[in-house]
């Protein structure tokens, strides 16, 4: 079992890997275009909303619901029941978000109000800055329609990962990327705001990615006419789980949105100095933590379908290995060198090195929880696939409301950075109690041979971060070229992973250590 997660968890790595470049170049084309300006404020809010559903409607709470249930039906070989399922679940699912996507739409003003409540005041009073929120209002009726059609395409890609065809939807994120560079460079041109062309690319993009995945669909025989189906004994099943999933499973989208909320009564650019932090954060957390997740759930609901507790314990050991592996080496080196990295990536046109700089400080708040971010995402699903959602749900509020109070602990003296200290403090403990109830209830334990490889991770990237310092040119890497400083990153990164590697090696670390316990 352990070859056949290990092979998928470098399919889906893959994937996103190319994902996360294109999201990268996406990302630059930005930075360039806006940089940390007033409409660069606005875009990233009005584009945070919607992607903020997304996870409790496609990513979050509903795959989670979703695909335990699907296991089960899949299970009993049925493909009549099979198809009946996935038609009354997608008739369901689309109706709602269609629904939501409509009323997002004509009650984008109130949702720009809520959720930027500090521009709104500011438009209320007449000031000047009150111009975000008008921008605010009319950008989020182009973006909010994204969230129907990644709603939907994130059953689709919940189905086919069900039916381990996890390289569809990891590949997907690509076409999202792609139109959104198109239309920022060949028509942001010729917009008296540029970013509508941007909004315009994530609302095209939603109906690209669902237009790419239902050839697959078809393929496995489950492009299927959709039903209302929301009395359907499976939908039912799926509705019950989802509904308190949508705290506990997004608990870190609520806690990021409720940054973007105070970071409205904050300077103009905090909104973008974290959004260009966090960018950075999704690619390792995407590239590993989502990675491994993804081909986790359907493997654990496998497991307590077939009653294998042993095989269940095993595997989640295993994740927790391999996000610690890839992790916190990954942690180390987006704290040590924030700013190196977020220069040679993004400054040019309007991002500037002031804006590298701010950015730095929250990338590296955010990065203390890199590795907490990446176990939530493992440990989550041994309740998830065991349709136990509520253990969850009840840590996700308790996290939730530390959240705001570290926010008012931290955001006060530190602004910016303190939103982002707050979100890793709540991520580490969501991480901690997740674990701590699953090794009270004797689902699952770190084994003694995991422990001991933590530790060799743990020193391996202590010495890894100390190759970095001693590495780091401190001020005088700004007077270096862009291509000087391409180089001394790129062979900063180089050497931090051969020290990573080699002393992991020195300190008895064995390909037999990337296997699951008896798999």
């Amino acid at each position: 079992m352990s070859g056949k997660l290990l092979k998928s968890g470098l399919i889906v790595s893959v994937m996103t890997l190319l994902s996360r470049v294109l999201g990268l170049a996406r990302d630059v084309v930005v930075a360039r275009l806006m940089g940390d300006g007033a409409a660069a404020d606005v875009f990233f809010f009005a584009n945070k909303i919607p992607n903020f559903l997304r996870r409790l409607f496609a990513e979050g709470a509903f795959a989670q619901a979703f695909i335990p249930v699907l296991t089960e039906v899949h299970h009993e070989n049925d493909k009549a029941q099979l198809r009946e399922f996935v038609a009354k679940v997608s008739g369901t699912l689309g109706a709602i978000v269609f629904v939501v996507a409509l009323v997002g739409v004509i009650a984008s003003p109130v949702l720009a109000a809520l959720f930027g409540m500090g521009w709104f005041i500011d438009w209320w009073n007449g000031e000047e800055a009150g111009d975000k929120f008008l921008l605010a209002s009319t950008m989020l009726k182009i973006t909010f329609p994204y969230l129907a059609f990644i709603s939907l395409t994130g059953l689709a890609g919940a189905i086919l990962n069900t039916l381990n065809k996890f390289a569809v939807a990891a590949f997907t994120p690509v076409l999202l990327n792609i139109c959104i560079i198109i239309l920022a460079v060949y028509l942001a041109p010729h917009l008296a705001q540029p970013a509508f062309a941007l909004a315009w690319g994530v609302f095209i993009g939603g109906i690209v990615q669902l237009t790419f995945q239902l050839p697959f669909l078809y393929q496995a025989g489950l492009l299927v006419k959709p039903k209302w189906g929301w009395h359907d004994p499976g939908v039912v099943k799926v509705r019950k789980l989802m509904i308190p999933a949508l705290f506990g499973v997004s608990v870190g989208q609520i806690n990021l949105l409720l940054d973007t909320f105070i970071a409205s009564f904050l300077m103009t650019g905090s909104i973008s100095w974290l959004y260009y932090s966090d960018r950075l954060l999704e690619f390792p957390l995407g590239l590993f933590g989502i990675a491994i997740a993804t081909v986790i759930l359907p493997t654990l609901s496998r497991n307590h379908v077939a009653k294998d507790p042993k095989a269940f314990a095993g595997n989640i050991d295993w994740s927790v290995r391999m996000v610690c592996f890839l992790g916190l080496p990954a942690a180390v080196g987006l704290a040590v060198m924030a700013e190196p990295i977020l220069t040679v990536i993004f400054q040019r046109g309007a991002f500037t090195p002031e804006t590298a700089r701010m950015s730095s400080y929250s990338l590296t708040a955010y990065a203390f929880g890199l590795l907490s971010f990446m176990l939530v995402k493992v440990l989550a699903p041994g309740f998830y696939s065991r349709q136990d959602l509520k253990t969850p749900v009840k840590y996700g509020i308790w996290c939730m409301i530390a959240n705001m109070v570290f926010n008012l602990i931290f955001a006060i003296p530190y602004g910016y950075i303190g939103l982002a200290i707050a979100t890793s403090l709540s991520a580490t403990m969501n991480a901690g109690l997740l674990y701590l109830t699953l090794h009270r209830v004797g689902v699952f334990r770190v084994s003694r041979e995991t422990f001991w490889f933590l530790i060799r991770i743990i020193a391996g990237s202590t010495v890894m971060g100390a190759v970095i310092l001693w590495l780091d040119k401190g001020d005088s890497f700004y007077l270096l070229s862009l291509l000087e400083q391409i180089k001394h990153v790129v062979l900063t990164i180089g050497l931090a992973v051969v020290t990573f590697i080699a002393t992991l090696l020195i300190l008895g670390i064995r390909p037999r250590h990337f296997r699951a316990i008896g798999g």
